[in-house]
């Protein structure tokens, strides 16, 4: 048997590739919509992809199950689970089995028995793999999904929060914990590989390395230290984070499909800056992919910066409007790049894209906004002139925040601008100063000037307040 993991670090998505070499057939558990990696691998091992698995209908990403149906004609596996709301749609031109609780399939040497594990999502399945090549006859692991991760399981609250399904927090969580209950039955040597590490917005504590046991987790996962259904509900509900607004887009695109990456158009090349300056004027949106200190010491004005790193696919879901072309500055080298973020998530309609360091130095005109330290805002705060405004998460701003701050989650802040005071200078602040640098540009974007950044954000005011 073949066991490959891959991890793709803006999402903190995991995916799999199980193969039984003996008959050459492999199947790919959760893929990402991206499946060069898996190509490469299926190449170089000789393997023929002939399924994909997904343990259920995914908030955060694009499936890459319908592009390993186009490329190889893979079957896909998915869950007949959950009401009517949560069945699969537009499949029957692809080769698919509806999989419930109780089924077995077999690849290869390898079988495969599916466990119906409801709570993150009513249709959420995981997989059972034993390897009957030798000896076996039990299961060596369990493909978890966002069931069961590394110290946390997954959120129940997405179907309400995200795709606006009221109701559903609170019996998501009682299917959760009954999901659990039959979870601490498997046996204690089961290996458990999840579909998301720490970072993910699908729990609230993700661990960081990359599988774990049944019994480990059963003795240090706090999820499963409850025998209290209720006492476990309130814990597991409390202090989610915010769902990024792309989430229900995801839960659409996954539900229904999306079109396949080689038929989407190629962004188209913004050859001055007139034309950007048009753009912008016309209200486009336009993403500057520079980091946060390049940006703040100079912007063509209306563009909103989210530098391209490890949050970038994050913070592009929560402020990019999917309705509307999106129009790029970047280093031409990076586009490849960029693009496999975006379509990561959904955002399929970048209609163009600038040279970001030729449109800086062709541009007649340049925005600044001015990052202070922690003592220059209580100069500004003390002297009546400065309103802090806290674009953390709600448990960030709960656990301790600066005097009077006013609090807009970053991610909401587009569509709460009118909160915003202005009639005094705004000092836009999150927990280090990255967050806020983004929230500075969308703001300035939306006319808000009298701005400052707080450098080191509410850390740094702690460290150098309480001295």
């Amino acid at each position: 048997m073949l066991l490959r993991y891959f991890y793709d670090e803006n999402l903190a998505h995991a995916s799999y590739v199980v193969g039984c070499q003996a008959t050459g057939e492999a199947v790919v558990i959760d893929p990402m919509r991206n499946i060069e990696a898996y190509e490469e691998l299926a190449a170089k091992e000789n393997l023929n992809i002939v399924g994909a698995l997904e343990t259920h209908i995914h908030a955060d990403f694009v499936s890459g199950s319908r592009e390993l149906a186009n490329r190889f004609g893979a079957t896909l596996y998915l869950s007949d689970e959950g009401d009517a709301d949560w069945k699969y749609q537009n499949i029957d031109h692809l080769n698919h089995r509806l999989l419930q609780h109780g089924d077995q399939f077999k690849i290869g040497n390898l079988v495969f028995e599916v466990m119906h594990t409801p709570g993150h999502t009513p249709e959420s399945i995981s997989f059972l793999l034993t390897d009957r090549g030798g000896s076996a006859d039990k299961a060596m692991g369990i493909f978890t999904g966002d069931f069961v991760f590394v110290g946390d399981v997954g959120r129940p609250d997405l179907l309400e929060k995200a795709a606006g399904i009221q109701g559903t927090s609170e019996a998501g969580a009682k299917e959760l914990f009954e999901s659990l209950q039959r979870f601490k039955k498997l046996p204690d040597y089961l290996q458990v590989w999840p579909a998301h590490g720490a970072g993910s917005a699908c729990g609230k504590a993700l661990g960081a390395v990359p599988s774990t046991t049944v019994g480990y987790e059963k003795l240090f996962n706090w999820a499963l230290q409850y025998d209290d259904a209720q006492a476990f509900q309130k814990e597991l509900l409390d202090g989610q984070p915010e769902p990024p607004y792309y989430f229900a887009v995801m839960k659409s695109v996954n539900k229904t499909g999306v079109e396949l990456v080689k038929d989407l158009p190629e962004p188209k090349v913004i050859g001055s800056v007139k034309e950007l300056e048009a753009l912008i004027a016309d209200g486009h949106q336009v993403l500057d992919l520079r980091p946060a200190p390049s940006f703040s010491n100079g912007y063509i004005p209306g563009t909103i910066n989210i530098p391209f790193n490890k949050s970038f696919a994050n913070w592009a879901g929560w402020i990019t409007d999917y309705k509307k072309p999106l129009y790029l500055l970047l280093e031409p080298e990076s586009l490849d790049q960029v693009l496999e973020v975006l379509h990561s998530i959904g955002i399929d309609g970048i209609a163009g894209y600038a040279d970001v360091s030729k449109a800086i130095n062709e541009a007649a005109h340049l925005d600044t906004y001015q990052n202070v330290t922690p003592e220059q805002a209580k100069e500004l705060i003390e002297d009546g002139e400065g309103y802090v405004l806290d674009v953390r998460s709600q448990t960030e701003y709960e656990e301790g925040h600066i005097e009077e701050a006013d609090h807009i989650m970053i991610g909401t802040l587009k569509n709460r601008l009118e909160e915003v005071e202005t009639d005094k200078t705004v000092i836009v602040q999150c927990q280090a100063g990255a967050r806020s640098a983004i929230a500075a540009s969308i703001l300035k974007a939306n006319g808000i000037d009298n701005l400052v950044n707080l450098t080191g954000g509410y850390s740094k005011w702690k460290e150098k307040m309480t001295v």
